[in-house]
């Protein structure tokens, strides 16, 4: 039972107690409403007053069944103030505290805003990944479910500029837009653009309408679950092991190869050498490479030189990216001493 429940039964017998307490002595004493209720309060309380007449023997007996019933009730109801400003409000207080403390914290993380069926799955994701996110929606069930799946959540509207600093836009990798309506998916995405203008933020829209409005709102993806279910279950029909592959190599869990997207940052040591030189000292394969000018090499040859910017599409196992991620990364050692 929860603590305002609890709260709510405690009360209601207590104000039951106390009414038949008075109306058990105006009856059976005879007194005034005032010396009823008087004797009534102290005696479920215990304060140890003096009677306020003296008691027939039948005054007396009652008196005895009101003190069992009338403290034990007292008692309860006490508890249950106690437990409600412990587990309830104080407890609600300080876990909000505690979550925008763990939320102030997070860095290279994403932001998702909207938690229906398209944002838990996004969660689920992150989570089986171990991205880092932070949830926001308004609606109360919605967030019932992210505390229940132990989320890091903010009750508030996503609109709100202030809620997006308050989810660390400033420090955040990215941005995903999972909320049902148009119009609050194209402003959500106009408001994070002006905060930040280099976040990446990927939206959800409902048609090809929409995608048009999200992309001048600033969105650097724009998804249609819609059109992406479909097309997915056309190319199950007419490729089901091209899709089974990709299926093994991007989503499952515990899978030999992996896919990921790395950038080519400056200083790296790979910048300037070619693909098989690259492949030769990480094992992982490139795909593809994406320019910083735009351009896509798909299936580049080994003689392909790497550049500052680019952007590596790679497959290779966990050992090979992450190893390929470090090299990517890494500074000249040289230019910094």
């Amino acid at each position: 039972m929860s603590p305002s429940r609890r709260l709510l039964w405690g009360v209601t017998a207590l104000v039951v107690i106390i009414i038949i307490g008075t109306l058990g002595y105006l009856l059976i004493e005879g007194w005034s409403f005032i010396d009823s209720l008087f004797m009534t309060i102290t005696t479920i309380t215990t304060v140890g007053y003096d009677e306020v007449h003296p008691l027939s023997e039948s005054g007396r007996v009652f008196s005895i069944f009101l003190i069992i019933g009338g403290v034990g009730g007292a008692l309860y109801t006490l508890t249950a103030i106690v437990a409600y400003v412990v587990e309830g409000e104080f407890g609600t207080t300080l876990g909000r505290r505690q979550m925008k403390n763990k939320i102030a914290k997070l860095k290279d993380h994403f932001i998702i805003c909207g938690y229906g069926r398209v944002g838990q799955e996004i969660a689920k994701v992150f989570t089986e990944e171990q991205v880092p996110f932070v949830v926001i929606d308004n609606d109360r069930d919605s967030i019932a479910k992210a505390e229940e799946g132990n989320r890091l959540y903010l009750f508030a509207d996503a609109t709100n500029d202030e809620v997006l600093k308050e989810a660390g836009i400033e420090r955040a990798r990215g941005l995903v837009v999972a909320v049902a309506g148009d119009a609050e998916s194209t402003y959500i995405t106009l408001s994070a653009r002006q905060l930040r203008p280099t976040l990446f933020i990927e939206a959800r829209s409902s048609g090809s309408e929409a995608e048009a409005k999200l992309k001048k709102a600033g969105a650097d993806r724009i998804i249609s679950p819609n059109n992406i279910g479909a097309r997915r279950m056309a190319m199950l029909a007419l490729r089901p092991s091209v899709v089974d592959f990709i299926d093994t190599v991007i989503y499952r869990r515990g899978r030999e190869l992996q896919m990921e997207n790395i950038a080519v940052n400056e200083g790296s040591s790979l910048a300037g050498l070619d693909v098989e030189e690259a492949r030769r000292r990480t094992k992982a394969t490139i795909l593809a490479i994406n320019r910083k000018s735009g351009k896509l090499v798909a299936s580049p040859s080994a003689e392909e030189k790497l550049e500052t910017g680019d952007i590596l599409i790679a497959m290779g196992t966990s050992e090979q990216l992450t190893s390929l991620e470090k090299v990517c990364q890494r500074c000249n050692s040289d230019e910094k001493n």
